[in-house]
Formats: structure tokens, C-alpha cells, sequence
């Protein structure tokens, strides 16, 4: 029965899991420019409000589920209601889709860990990225060829991914202890380099000083919500897989609140080495940071082999520990989005755990090419879009609604107070039932209309349907036809 599925070696394992999945590229390169964009220090109330209301009482939420039936996402669901297994499979689909790009991402990494070393981008990292490095062509319809180093770093990225859950909890537990202390031990040592640099301070008063008058803006607000959705991997199916495998007798509250605070404690830890980062490079060019800003890939591979070519000692030695941090930080979000997806598939059909880890792995890989053409960064870019702003918003409404009021909050809070030693009142039912459905629906509904009036990036329409709306509605009819097919008899795997 149940001992046979494997049960993490320690809460400290655990936690630290949990961390590494909530902790990924977007602490570093998303919530610094988030927090500036939306008012500075003042931002932090917001975000502050969007955690208690919206991200610990989902991530209880998807713990308390994951515990309570003892299985991953989809068959958790399929407990609830046979009909709502597609639900499940379509959360781990939205993952397992997300890793897909990812993946390339980090194998972007790999390579750019070997052009640390004499700091081969040159002094155009700009120029080096988007042609020599990517080969970026005209558009994303001009799909060129295959860039081999890329196709490369990503085969490498999959292939850690496939070790690192080899054995489930056990290999991923042994993992995170390394994989998650590693990339704050970096942080902290960027931090103290960046607050020593020259124009740090300028950089740190873009990034804290606040504007309270952006307070009463409605798209401040949404934007801390989208933060703390986005940033804990709740939707994924992740933390259910996860809180599956947790003893028994586990606190399930005290793990969500360590596991949400210090995601958003190291977000903000990122921010003081990113706009100390950002002040040096706008003191030596003698621009403002605002004309230095960037996020997303462009901050990772543009803005810092910027900065770090203008360090004045040790600058390959910063620019290894910079794409080790990125690597690190990366390793974790992806073995979990993998495991949530193999964890539902062996639940339901006990397949061993190695023949299903090869088949997904070896699917996402092969998906994974598109991205490694001279339009990779452009597919990767759309596809981030729609799987981020509507995909995972989508579980997240859907989610609250079959366990608010199909299943009904009382009973996962009930079984989560059972080993608590923080009991949940009737205000988290509050949060679930209303606040949160209430603010993703919000969310998802203001994203459809500034794309209706503004298509995504200029994208043209094919390109927005093949990789948006198309992709989405392929994965929940595909998420459908999973749930239809039978299970093994039996609980055991």
C-alpha cells in the first residue's frame, strides 16, 4: 500500500523540494522588474496582502489535497470525481508544456557557463545573443535550422532532469540539499559584491524607494497577485505531487508558510543584487537605471555579461557564479514540473517509475527542438505567454472551484488541522471560496483584453493561435482523453 509509494526522508527535504520549485528563473529575472514597475518599496504591500490572501492559502490548499488522497494531481482529482481527473492531467500538462522551453533555457546556461571563462560575448552581449549565439531569424514563421550547441545543452539539461528523479523523493530529496542552499550562498555573494560597486546606491533606490500614490492603481494590485501565483508553482500540480509523499502525521500549514515566505523572501533577496547590478553598469556607461532596466532572458544573457564585462577584478570568475546561480536555481523548478506529470502516470497506471520518466522526458525533449531553430526565442516567448497568463491562471479558477464547492473547503481544512499545530479558521474557506477565484478571474479576463486590443508582441495571428490558443485547447483535450483512459486496479505503485 501506501509505504511503497515512497515518503520524503525528512520535513527538511521536503521544504527544501518545495523551495526549489517555488525558487526558479523568474525570482532573478521577473520580480525585481515587477517591484520597480509597480511602485517601488511601496510594492510590497500589495504583494504582501496577495500572499496571505491568495498564495499560503493555495499552497495549504494543494498540500491538504496531496495529503489528504495520498496521490498526485490527476488521481487526487479523479478522488474527488472521476470527471475531474482531465483537471489534474491539464495542471501537469501546463507544467510539463512550460518545461518544454525551460529546458532550453538552461541549456543556454551550459553554454554560457563555458563563455565565462574568457568572456567570449564580447563587448556587445546584445549583438552576440540575439546573432551569433541564437542565430535569431527574421520572424517566427523563419524556423531556419537547428542551432547544434543548443540542441545540445538542452539534451544535457533533460538528461540531469532524468537522474534527479530517477528514484522519486528519494534522488530528488538528496538533490535539493545541494541544489537549493548553493544558489542563495551565490545570491548573498552578488548582493555583497553589488552593494560595494559603484552607483549600487542609485540602482537600490530604483528598486526600493516607494511611490504609495501607485497604490491606487488596480493593475498594481493584479500584478501582485500574478506575482505570487506565477512565483510558487501553485497550478502546476507540483506541491500536490509533492505534499503526496509527506508522512502521515506532517504539519501541513507551518510547510506552506515556511515554503511561501522564503520564496518571497529570496525574490526580494534578488532584487538588491540585480538594481546594485543595474546602478554599477548605469554608473559606468553614464546613463540612468532606467535606460539600463531589462528582465527576462534579455536581463540574464544582454544586461549582465554587460555589467560583468565591466567589473573591474575577477569578472570570468562572476560571470561562472552568475550561470551557476541561474543553472541551480533552474534545476529545481524543472525535475518538478517533470515529477508532478510521472508521479500522475505512475499513480495511475504503476507503470515503473524509469519507463515513464524516459517517455516524458524523451517527449518534452523532442517538443523542445522547436526552440533550438533561429526562432526559438520567438515561439519560446509566445508560448510563455499563453502557458503563464492564461494556462495556469485557468487551473488556478478551476481549482478553487471543484475544491471550494464541489469537494468543499471544510473537509481539506478539517484533515489539515488534524496535524496542524496552526489551525485554519473559516478565513482561509474566505480566501478560496471568493478572494482568490475572484482575483484570478480578474486577472485572466484583463490579459484577454489588452490581447484582443493589442495582439502579443506583434505576433501575427497564425503564430498567436498554433502557440497560444491553439496549444491550450489542444492540451485540455488531450488532458481529457488521459482521464478516459482506464487505471490499474489497486492503490499501490
Amino acid at each position: 500500500m501506501q509505504e511503497k509509494r515512497g515518503f520524503w526522508g525528512s520535513r527538511v527535504s521536503f521544504i527544501m523540494a518545495v523551495v526549489g520549485s517555488a525558487v526558479g528563473l523568474g525570482n532573478v529575472w521577473r520580480f525585481p522588474y515587477i517591484c520597480y514597475e509597480n511602485g517601488g518599496g511601496a510594492f510590497l504591500i500589495p504583494f504582501v496582502v496577495a500572499m496571505l490572501t491568495a498564495g499560503i492559502p493555495l499552497m495549504i490548499l494543494e498540500f491538504g489535497l496531496g495529503h489528504k488522497m495520498g496521490l498526485a494531481a490527476p488521481m487526487a482529482f479523479a478522488e474527488i470525481r472521476k470527471k475531474y481527473e482531465w483537471l489534474g492531467w491539464f495542471a501537469v500538462l501546463v507544467g510539463l508544456m512550460v518545461m518544454t522551453y525551460y529546458g532550453v533555457i538552461m541549456g543556454w546556461c551550459f553554454r554560457y557557463l563555458a563563455y565565462s571563462i574568457n568572456l567570449q560575448w564580447g563587448a556587445d552581449p546584445a549583438t552576440f545573443f540575439n546573432q551569433d549565439f541564437l542565430h535569431l531569424s527574421s520572424g517566427i514563421g523563419d524556423l531556419g535550422g537547428i542551432v547544434w550547441y543548443i540542441l545540445l545543452g538542452l539534451f544535457l539539461c533533460w538528461a540531469c532532469v532524468f537522474f534527479c528523479i530517477i528514484k522519486g523523493v528519494d534522488s530528488v530529496g538528496k538533490v535539493v540539499m545541494l541544489t537549493v542552499p548553493v544558489p542563495v550562498a551565490i545570491l548573498v555573494i552578488f548582493i555583497i559584491r553589488g552593494v560595494t560597486l559603484p552607483g549600487a546606491v542609485d540602482g537600490l533606490a530604483y528598486y526600493l524607494t516607494p511611490d504609495f500614490s501607485k497604490l491606487l492603481e488596480p493593475k498594481v494590485w493584479l500584478a501582485a497577485y500574478g506575482q505570487v501565483f506565477f512565483s510558487l508553482s501553485i497550478g502546476f500540480g507540483v506541491m500536490i505531487a509533492y505534499a503526496s509523499f509527506l508522512p502521515r502525521d506532517s504539519d501541513i500549514t507551518n510547510n506552506a508558510v515556511i515554503s511561501s515566505l522564503s520564496d518571497a523572501g529570496i525574490s526580494f533577496m534578488s532584487g538588491f543584487a540585480v538594481f546594485s547590478a543595474l546602478g554599477y553598469l548605469a554608473h559606468t556607461t553614464g546613463g540612468s537605471v532606467s535606460n539600463v532596466l531589462n528582465h527576462g532572458p534579455g536581463l540574464a544573457f544582454v544586461t549582465f555579461p554587460t555589467i560583468i564585462n565591466n567589473l573591474p577584478f575577477w569578472a570570468s570568475a562572476f560571470g561562472l557564479l552568475f550561470f551557476m546561480l541561474l543553472l541551480t536555481l533552474g534545476i529545481d523548478s524543472a525535475f518538478s514540473l517533470v515529477e508532478a506529470g510521472v508521479a500522475g502516470a505512475i499513480d495511475k497506471w504503476k507503470t515503473p517509475r524509469v519507463i515513464v520518466n524516459g517517455i516524458v522526458s524523451f517527449a518534452a525533449f523532442i517538443i523542445g527542438v522547436i526552440y533550438t531553430t533561429n526562432a526559438g526565442l520567438y515561439w519560446l516567448d509566445i508560448i510563455d505567454y499563453y502557458f503563464t497568463s492564461y494556462g495556469l491562471a485557468l487551473v488556478g479558477i478551476l481549482e478553487c472551484i471543484v475544491l471550494g464547492y464541489v469537494y468543499g473547503t471544510r473537509r481539506i481544512r478539517e484533515h489539515v488541522n488534524k496535524t496542524s499545530d496552526f489551525k485554519i479558521g473559516i478565513w482561509w474557506d474566505i480566501c478560496i471560496k471568493y478572494i482568490t477565484p475572484a482575483m484570478l478571474i480578474w486577472m485572466f479576463i484583463q490579459t484577454a483584453r489588452e490581447l484582443i486590443s493589442n495582439p502579443y508582441s506583434g505576433y501575427p495571428a497564425w503564430a498567436q493561435c498554433v502557440g497560444g490558443w491553439g496549444l491550450l485547447i489542444f492540451m485540455i483535450v488531450f488532458a481529457i482523453v488521459l482521464s478516459l483512459f482506464k487505471s490499474r486496479d489497486g492503490k499501490e505503485i
